[in-house]
């Protein structure tokens, strides 16, 4: 985040509201992919539904309510996920320019399964992520019908336009793969930045993807090594150290009480963050917390540290929240979901 960017997002947290807000924009997704959280049975709490059982909108309702609540809580960056936002192409086509004209900063997270327009790459606050996992051997297993072939076609066309986003599975962890991976998609001009995370597990989880705490360290050591020979592994270091002490619980994580996030039927609130459930924070791998945290971290004229000051205008501004709720019947809730 740029200087004056920083400003207008401590000021949110002064006035009681969020700079980060991400959507769900859409419950399908053509993809069945291993370990995707979003489905998970406790995704959206406790609500007895999964995102493939929520009611999702269209077209121009679809439209109008992203922007009804983007006006609402006038986020500095917006995260359009889902499901597969590019489902929703169409509605997108509308939705983004109406977000640059506001000044909202914009993330797509996508498998790229669909063509991405051309005319996207005129739209300067947009930053679309395709999520890769792995090299093709296991990418195509685990995201057909996104394979490696299709998504190549798919971005081709476009110069410097794409985060490309690995989660590091326990199934990747092997000398010299990640590697292998920047190597494959370092060199492509479609690729501005390179991001990996790590798998999050849930509390109780027992699965193939979920990573040993050695295999963390081998992770954190080899991302460390390769930061300085690739360019597009856009990663500070102290972000990749994070990997190694990640927030205790979400009430100790910068980037969860920072951000809102809202499923697709635009009411129901993903917590504690945009994993839901009861995400084990202890083996966090989110690039996005360990990115805030890491910037908590930074000492002010080498003495306060960023995160004080954060938790103190946090402290503020829901102090002033809940003065508001009291006065104004909450005036911060949109009006397509209730409040918590």
């Amino acid at each position: 985040m740029k200087g004056k960017e920083v400003i207008q997002g401590w000021g949110k947290i002064l006035a009681g509201r969020r700079p980060f807000l991400s959507i769900e924009i859409t419950r399908e997704c053509p993809l069945r992919c291993p370990g995707c959280y979003a489905y998970g049975d406790t995704h959206i709490g406790n609500a007895g539904v999964t995102l493939r059982q929520l009611a999702d909108f269209k077209g121009d309702e679809l439209v109008r309510r992203v922007l009804a609540i983007v006006d609402d809580l006038k986020p500095l960056h917006l995260s359009i996920v889902g499901g597969d936002p590019l489902v929703r192409y169409r509605e997108l086509d509308q939705i983004l320019p109406a977000l640059m004209a506001r000044g909202i900063h914009v993330q797509v997270v996508t498998s790229a399964f669909r063509v991405i327009p051309l005319e996207w790459a005129k739209l300067p606050l947009l930053n679309v992520t395709v999520s890769v996992d792995g090299l093709p051997a296991e990418h195509d297993v685990r995201r057909k019908p996104a394979t490696y072939e299709r998504i190549l076609a798919n971005l081709a066309g476009h110069t410097k336009m794409f985060s490309i986003h690995c989660t590091v599975t326990s199934q990747l962890v092997r000398p010299g793969y990640l590697r292998k991976f920047i190597e494959f998609w370092e060199p492509r001009p479609e690729v501005k930045r390179i991001w990996f995370s790590l798998y999050t597990p849930q509390i109780g989880e027992i699965s193939e993807e979920r990573l040993s705490w050695e295999q963390r360290q081998q992770v954190t050591e080899e991302l460390l090594a390769l930061r300085s020979e690739f360019k597009k592994l856009d990663m500070i270091a102290g972000a990749i150290n994070g990997f190694m002490k990640p927030p205790s619980s979400p009430g100790q994580c910068t980037f969860a009480r920072s951000t809102e996030t809202i499923s697709a039927d635009l009411k129901a609130r993903i917590t504690p963050c945009q994993f839901g459930g009861n995400p084990n924070c202890s083996e966090c791998g989110c690039v996005a917390s360990v990115g805030l945290h890491a910037l908590a971290d930074y000492r002010l004229g080498g003495l306060v540290r960023l995160g004080s000051i954060f938790n103190a205008s946090l402290r503020i501004g829901e102090a002033v929240d809940r003065r508001r709720q009291r006065m104004t019947s909450d005036l911060r809730v949109p009006r397509f979901y209730p409040a918590k």
